[in-house]
Order: C-alpha cells, then sequence, then structure tokens
C-alpha cells in the first residue's frame, strides 16, 4: 500500500531528507484531486500549501485586466508546486489551474512553517530545496523571455 511517507520519501525533492524529518512533513500533508478547469489558488489569496504533483497538469497563469489570462508554465507528474508559503506576506502571486483532473499531495505552510520556526535545521534543509527549485523556474522563465523577445 502506497503511503504518504514512502510517496514522499521517493520524490526527488524529499531525497536523502531525515527521517526525522520526513515523519515531521508527513504530518503536514494530506492527498487533494482537481478536475480540469479548477483553480488550485488564486493571485493574492493567502498562501498556506504547496503540492507535489502526482498526476495530471496544472498551468500557471497571470491574469491581466480585460485579456485572457497567460499560461507561463505548465507543471506535471512529480513536479512542485508553490513557494508562497515560504516568503512573507504569503501570497500567491499567479493563478493555478488544473488543465486535466490532477492528483496532488498538498502540504500545509502554515504547519511547516511551525515545525521549521521550532526547528531551524529543518527549515534551512526545505529552504535550499526551495531555492533550487526557484532558480530552475527563473531559468525557464529567461528562455520563454528569450524565445519570446530574442527573434529578430
Amino acid at each position: 500500500m502506497e503511503t504518504l511517507e514512502r510517496i514522499l520519501s521517493g520524490h526527488p525533492f524529499f531525497e536523502g531528507l531525515a527521517e526525522p524529518y520526513l515523519k515531521l512533513i508527513v504530518g503536514c500533508a494530506s492527498n487533494v484531486r482537481f478536475a480540469a478547469g479548477e483553480f488550485l489558488f488564486r493571485t493574492g489569496e493567502e498562501a498556506n500549501e504547496f503540492f507535489l504533483v502526482r498526476s495530471g497538469r496544472i498551468a500557471l497563469e497571470v491574469a491581466a485586466p480585460g485579456r485572457p489570462a497567460v499560461a507561463v508554465q505548465t507543471l506535471g507528474e512529480g513536479e512542485i508546486l508553490g513557494w508562497s508559503w515560504l516568503v512573507p506576506p504569503y501570497h500567491w502571486m499567479f493563478d493555478a489551474r488544473a488543465v486535466e483532473p490532477t492528483r496532488a499531495i498538498a502540504l500545509d505552510g502554515r504547519c511547516l512553517r511551525g515545525k521549521c520556526e521550532s526547528d531551524h535545521d529543518l527549515g534551512y534543509e526545505l529552504l535550499k530545496r526551495f531555492a533550487h527549485i526557484m532558480e530552475q523556474r527563473l531559468r525557464a522563465a529567461r528562455l520563454q523571455l528569450l524565445d519570446v523577445y530574442g527573434k529578430e
């Protein structure tokens, strides 16, 4: 049987994480599902979780008044979605919408922030892992901009 602990321990994001930390994180995790077209969150809403995508696809979108939303990135199986729970003031900077039926594990940011405040080593470990994801996403955004604006 697949348990949350087994799923998380087998994910690259949590690879090498000390077992006691993994047990703390599992206590903040739950399975969630989203129907195609359903929003996981909207820009400006309070950000108190992040997601490990198990199946399906999620579009990160930017909405502008009077214009259709623009997808800036699409995330799929195995990817991590959301770091706004980690950075005050804890509000989403994008919309996230399921492009197709999606299963994920939601990790409660409030729960994790509390655990990180109690154990700064855990907080530092998570911050290093999220910094890597942020760097990857910024690199992808840079490549998109070069593709859009770099053509002559």
